[in-house]
């Protein structure tokens, strides 16, 4: 059976980061972040405050799109097209066929998180420019633009002489490269340097980050759950409906849960992503205690579970023949 979910998951987290959507919304994505500096310049405040709440905000609506996306992209689209039905058919049960699916997709979305991240941690070092007398930061420009402008011509030149599939080739080698650079901006200060890499290191906003990609997980879950059953559109629509929903669970049903039944329901089973929202405790500086990232970690496990138990649910008695 582990060799089952192996086999599957590999196949589909390669199947994920060949779609041309997933590109897209990573370089979407990238071209966001490198925005959110001069977007964050206007509160009149602190606006590096900002810029850390633009950049979370980014991460989780990307991851999102992703999750939707990605699960109609190897899931739906399977089954529209009765390509599942080969698999069934090996024999693999259809519960190893979703956790595959599952691993893989999320996988898939570890990889562009990750690469992103690396993007919005080179935005938080080089921070908003609120003065004219501000000078940009050296190594983040060369560095963070150099590693990822070679990624972008290594995809190119392996896709034109060893045929190597330009979407999946660029993703893999963004996560890499921009990984060193990364690694070269922490030895490096702005004033060129050499420096402890701890310096630049914000373990808060590192347990911040780490709470949004629960979310993100939590919500390729329930796509994965859509789309067992449904298009890509509705399993869009769903996961906007959650990530709304799991975002105003606390202040709206939260609220009724103690005086109605039917809102203690929905509250209990709606994914409350405002647990895993770190942007106000970090804008605050209030810290995250190792209790705090322990129980959000087991929640989120708990609700992963809980939605692939229901796309088992929901597939088992889906018609794919």
């Amino acid at each position: 059976m582990l060799q089952q979910i192996w086999t599957i998951s590999r196949n589909t987290f390669i199947e994920s980061i060949r779609q041309p959507i997933f590109v897209v919304l990573m370089l979407i994505a990238t071209g966001g972040m490198l925005l959110n500096p001069q977007l964050s310049a206007y509160t009149l405040e602190n606006d590096n405050k900002l810029l850390i709440d633009l950049g979370l905000s980014t991460l989780f609506i990307v991851g999102l799109f992703l999750a939707a996306f990605t699960a109609t992209g190897v899931v739906s689209s399977e089954i529209e097209n009765k390509t599942a039905l080969t698999v069934i058919s090996k024999p693999v049960s259809r519960p190893v066929f979703i956790i595959g699916k599952y691993l893989g997709v999320s996988t898939a979305i570890a990889l562009a998180y990750w690469t992103l991240t690396i993007v919005y941690l080179l935005t938080v070092r080089h921070q908003v420019m609120q003065t004219a007398s501000d000078r940009f930061d050296g190594p983040v420009i060369i560095f963070g633009l150099g590693f990822g402008m070679l990624a972008l011509i290594v995809a190119t030149l392996g896709n034109y002489f060893y045929n190597w599939v330009f979407t999946s080739a660029l993703s893999r080698l963004m996560g890499l490269f921009l990984t060193v650079g990364y690694a070269l901006v922490l030895l490096i200060d702005k004033d060129w340097h050499f420096q402890s890499p701890m310096k630049d290191i914000n373990p808060q906003l590192w347990i911040g980050l780490l709470l949004v990609f629960l979310a993100v997980a939590v919500i390729c879950s329930v796509a994965i759950v859509a789309s067992t059953r449904l298009g890509q559109l509705m399993t869009l629509m769903i996961c906007l409906g959650v990530f709304l929903m799991g975002l105003m669970s606390q202040n709206i049903l939260g609220a009724w849960a103690q005086d109605y039944w039917w809102a203690d329901i929905f509250y209990r089973i709606t994914p409350n992503l405002q647990f895993l929202w770190p942007a106000d405790a970090i804008s605050q500086e209030h810290d995250f205690t190792g209790t705090y990232v322990l129980l959000a970690s087991s929640y989120s496990l708990l609700m992963i579970m809980a939605m692939l138990g229901l796309a088992v649910a929901l597939f088992q008695s889906r018609e794919i023949g």
